[in-house]
C-alpha cells in the first residue's frame, strides 16, 4: 500500500498536511456528532444513459457532503473521498485519500494489495488532470505508469486486471440500485451514499477501462518474455504451436506451469508469470498457429491427441534453458481434460496437476448418467469448424432440437436433420457405454495408481462436479494414500488464485490455501467465501449419518410423501408417461420450482415431513428403486428441494440423470426386466451440499427424462440412438413400491 505516496514531494510536508488535515476533520466529526438523520429530494435518473447523469449525481453529492459524519476516521476518509470525487472536488478528494493511505500503511503492510488502489489511482489521475492541466486519458496514463512502475509483477498484474474489468457488473449494480430508488422522491442519508458509491465504482471504469489494454501491454513488456506461435513437433510430426510469458528479471531457471487446451482465445500465462512461472499455453493440433483466426484446419478433433501431444510439449519444456525440470498440470473444462489424458502416461517431469470443473469425456460430455445430450452437436461445431461455418448455425439452437423432437426420428440422424453432420458426432454416439474408445483417453482402473505427484481437483460456483468427483474418486480407489485434495466451492471463490496459491505450496513450500485443511473441503450452499466451510478426510466423512425415506402414497397423483418407514403392504404408485406425445415443448423441459410451485415435467413429487431441527445435506444421495414397468429400459431423473416453512421451494443441486440399465455398470448394460416387479440401486453423480433450516420440508422429484434436449430412451432395449417414435407405443408405464428409498447423507 501507499502507493500514492509517490506524488507527495517530502515526507515532513506529507505530515504536517495530514495532521491539518486530521484535526479539520476531528472538529467537523464533533460539530456533526449530533445532527439529526438527514434525507434528500432526488430524481432518480432513467438509467446510466440519462444525459443528465453525472450531473444529477455530482448535485446529490454535494448536498450530502456536508452533513455526512462518522465516527471511524478510517471510514470517513473511505466515504469523504467518494464523495468529493463524485462532487468533483478532486484535489480534496486526493488528499482525503492520501491521508487514508498514511493511517493505513502499517496495518495493511504484509497483506495482498486491496482493491481500493483503483481508487486511488483514479484520484491520483483527476487530481493530476487538475494540477498538471492534462486531458484524464493522458493524466489517467501517467498516473498508471507512476503508480505501476514500483510494484512487484503480482502485484502489477493484479491492479492490471482491476482497471480492465469488464462494465457488465458495475453498470448492473448501478441499474439495480436506481430500479430500487425510482418510486422515491426523498433518499435517506445512507441509501445517498450507497448510490455515490455505485455510481463511482460505474464512472470511474468507464472512464479508464479503454485505457487499460494498452497501458498493460507496455508494462508487460517491461516484465515479461513474451513469445507467440512458438512451434512444437508432436511425436506424430505434426506441429503443435504455444504461448510463452516468462519474467525478465530471475536469473535462474523457473518452474513451468502448463496448460494445454482448444481454445484459442484463452490465455492464462501471464498470471503464471507474475506468480514466478514460465506460463506455457499449448493448443490443440490446428489451433493456436499464426493463421488460427482466420481459419481451422479440419484435423482438429476433441479429446483425440492432447495426451500423447501435451506430453511432447512437456519434453520440449524441459529442455529449454528457462526451465528448472519441474511442470505443473493446469486447467479447467477442457483443458482440466487434457492434463488427465496426460496423466494417463505421466512424464517424470510433472510435479503436480491443479483442474477446476475438468471435463471426463465419457464420463460427463458428451453423455450424462449414459444420456447423451444434444448440445454436444453444437459443441463440436463451435470448437472445430471454421468461423464461416460457425455462422450459418441458426440463431436459435432450440429449433434444431424441437425439430428433431416433433418429427421424432432417432437420434442416429440428430446431426443431419440439422444440417450440421458431423464425423466426430456420430462417432461419440456409437459408443455410448464407457467402453475402449473413452477409457483410451483418460486413466483407467490401474492407471490411476502411477499417479503419485500432489493433484488439486476443484469444482466452481457454477460446476457440477460430476468429472471431478470421478478423478477423485478413481484416483483414492486405486491409490488410497494418493495427495489429492478435492475442493468444491458453492460461492464466487477465485479459482484461479486458488490454484496458483496450491502451486506455491507444491513448487514454492508455502503454506496451502486457507480453503484446503483437509483432503475434501466443501463450502455450504449460502455460505461466504471466508467462513461455512467443511473440512473431511473423506466424501464419506462430511456426514455423521443418512436420512433413509421411503417413497410411499400421498394426497394426489403427483404429490406424495416421504415416510420414515415403508408403506405396509404391496401398495404401488402409477406413473404413465406417453412418449408419443409431442404437444410438450415448451420450456422449460425439466422441473423447475416457480415460487411456491414446483412445476413438475413427467414427474411425481414426495415431500417430507418439516424437519424438527436444522440439518446440512453433504455428500452424494443414493438410494433403491422398488418397481415394475413395461419396458426394458427407461431414462430417469432425480431433483431435491427444500421446501421453505414459508412454502418456497430451493432446489438443492441439478437434477441427476441416468439410465436405468447402467446404474449398476456404466461400462456395461444391464436390461431390465418388462414386466417384473424388481429393484435398482443408485448413486448420484451429482453433489449435494446445503444447510436446511428447521421446519423445512425436503422433497424429492422422480421424473422420466422426455425432453427435446436429450437423446431419448423408448425403453426397447435395442441401442438407444437407433430407436425412434414408431417405439413410443404403448406408452411407459411405472408402478413404484414402498421399497423405494433414497438415501441423504447429513450432518446434525
Amino acid at each position: 500500500m501507499g502507493l500514492l505516496a509517490l506524488a507527495m514531494p517530502t515526507w515532513s510536508q506529507m505530515q504536517s498536511q495530514q495532521q491539518q488535515a486530521q484535526e479539520q476533520m476531528r472538529l467537523q466529526m464533533q460539530a456533526q456528532l449530533n445532527a439529526q438523520p438527514q434525507s434528500f429530494e432526488f430524481q432518480t435518473p432513467s438509467g446510466v444513459t440519462d444525459p443528465k447523469l453525472r450531473e444529477t449525481m455530482r448535485d446529490l453529492a454535494v448536498r450530502v457532503l456536508p452533513v455526512y459524519q462518522e465516527k471511524s476516521i478510517d471510514r470517513y476518509l473511505s466515504t469523504i473521498s467518494m464523495l468529493q470525487l463524485v462532487a468533483a472536488n478532486y484535489p480534496a478528494a486526493y488528499e482525503s485519500r492520501k491521508a487514508l493511505l498514511d493511517r493505513r500503511r502499517k496495518l495493511d503492510a504484509g497483506k495482498p494489495m486491496a482493491r481500493s488502489v483503483v481508487l486511488d489511482l483514479y484520484a491520483l489521475a483527476r487530481a493530476k488532470e487538475v494540477d498538471d492541466r492534462l486531458a484524464f486519458n493522458e493524466a489517467f496514463s501517467k498516473a498508471y505508469r507512476e503508480v505501476a512502475a514500483p510494484l512487484g509483477d503480482r502485484d502489477a498484474f493484479v491492479l492490471g486486471n482491476w482497471i480492465a474489468a469488464p462494465l457488465t457488473a458495475p453498470r448492473s449494480d448501478l441499474e439495480n440500485a436506481f430500479a430500487r430508488t425510482r418510486k422515491e422522491h426523498e433518499l435517506d442519508l445512507a441509501t445517498a451514499i450507497d448510490l455515490v458509491r455505485l455510481y463511482l465504482a460505474y464512472d470511474s471504469q468507464r472512464s479508464f477501462v479503454t485505457l487499460a489494454p494498452a497501458l498493460m501491454a507496455e508494462d508487460d513488456a517491461r516484465r515479461y518474455v513474451i513469445e507467440d506461435s512458438v512451434p512444437i513437433r508432436s511425436a506424430a510430426g505434426v506441429t503443435i504451436y504455444a504461448r510463452l510469458v516468462r519474467p525478465k528479471t530471475p536469473k535462474r531457471p523457473l518452474p513451468a506451469l502448463l496448460e494445454f487446451t482448444l481454445d484459442p482465445g484463452y490465455d492464462d500465462a501471464r498470471a503464471r508469470a507474475a506468480r514466478g512461472y514460465v506460463g506455457v499455453v499449448a493448443y490443440t493440433r490446428g489451433r493456436g498457429g499464426p493463421a488460427d483466426a482466420k481459419a481451422m484446419p479440419a484435423e482438429v478433433v476433441p479429446f483425440q491427441h492432447d495426451g500423447a501431444d501435451a506430453r511432447k510439449v512437456i519434453d520440449w519444456i524441459t529442455q529449454q534453458p528457462w526451465s528448472d525440470g519441474r511442470v505443473g498440470l493446469v486447467g479447467s473444462g477442457y483443458s482440466g481434460f487434457a492434463a488427465w489424458s496426460v496423466a494417463k502416461k505421466l512424464p517424470a517431469a510433472v510435479k503436480a496437476i491443479a483442474t477446476t470443473d475438468a471435463m471426463a469425456p465419457g464420463i460427463d460430455f458428451p453423455t450424462q448418467g449414459r444420456i447423451a445430450h444434444t448440445d454436444a452437436l453444437r459443441w463440436i461445431i463451435e470448437h472445430t469448424q471454421p468461423a464461416a461455418v460457425i455462422a450459418q448455425q441458426p440463431a436459435r439452437w432450440d429449433e434444431i432440437e424441437l425439430n428433431w423432437y416433433r418429427k421424432g426420428r432417432s437420434y442416429w440422424v440428430f446431426d443431419r436433420l440439422a444440417k450440421l453432420r458431423s464425423d466426430v458426432f456420430r462417432t461419440w454416439i456409437t459408443h455410448p457405454s464407457y467402453d475402449g474408445y473413452w477409457q483410451n483417453r483418460l486413466p483407467y482402473a490401474r492407471q490411476f495408481a502411477q499417479i503419485g505427484v500432489p493433484v488439486l481437483s476443484s469444482v466452481s460456483e457454477r460446476g457440477d462436479g460430476i468429472a471431478a468427483l470421478y478423478y477423485f474418486g478413481e484416483h483414492l480407489r486405486y491409490r488410497p494414500d494418493a495427495d489429492h485434495s478435492l475442493v468444491i466451492a458453492s460461492q464466487s471463490l477465485d479459482q484461479s488464485e486458488l490454484r496458483l496459491q496450491w502451486f506455491d505450496h507444491v513448487f514454492k513450500n508455502a503454506g496451502e490455501p486457507s480453503a484446503i485443511r483437509d483432503r475434501v473441503n466443501v463450502q455450504l450452499d449460502g455460505g461466504n467465501a471466508n467462513g461455512d466451510w467443511r473440512h473431511a478426510a473423506s466424501i464419506e466423512a462430511l456426514a455423521t449419518s443418512k436420512l433413509s425415506l421411503h417413497l410411499s402414497p400421498g394426497e394426489n397423483a403427483e404429490r406424495h410423501r416421504l415416510t420414515d418407514a415403508a408403506a405396509p403392504g404391496d401398495g404401488y404408485i402409477e406413473q404413465s408417461v406417453q412418449l408419443a406425445d409431442r404437444r410438450d415443448t415448451a420450456r422449460p423441459w425439466t422441473t423447475v420450482a416457480d415460487g411456491r410451485q414446483l412445476r413438475l415435467r413427467h414427474a411425481l413429487a414426495f415431500v417430507g415431513e418439516p424437519l424438527a431441527q436444522a440439518v446440512e445435506i453433504n455428500g452424494l444421495p443414493s438410494g433403491t428403486l422398488d418397481f415394475e414397468l413395461n419396458k426394458m429400459d427407461v431414462d430417469l431423473n432425480l431433483s431435491l428441494f427444500e421446501q421453505l416453512a414459508g412454502g418456497e421451494y430451493r432446489l438443492l443441486a441439478e437434477p441427476y440423470e441416468f439410465r436405468a440399465s447402467y446404474a449398476k455398470d456404466r461400462v456395461h448394460r444391464h436390461m431390465l426386466r418388462a414386466g417384473e416387479r424388481q429393484q435398482l440401486a443408485f448413486k448420484s453423480e451429482r453433489f449435494v451440499s446445503a444447510r436446511l433450516a428447521a421446519g423445512s420440508r425436503l422433497v424429492l422429484v422422480l421424473g422420466v427424462n422426455k425432453r427435446p434436449d436429450r437423446e431419448i430412451n423408448y425403453g426397447t432395449g435395442r441401442d438407444v440412438k437407433e430407436e425412434s417414435i414408431e417405439d413410443a407405443r404403448p406408452a411407459l408405464r411405472l408402478r413404484w413400491y414402498g421399497g423405494s428409498r433414497i438415501e441423504i447423507p447429513v450432518r446434525r
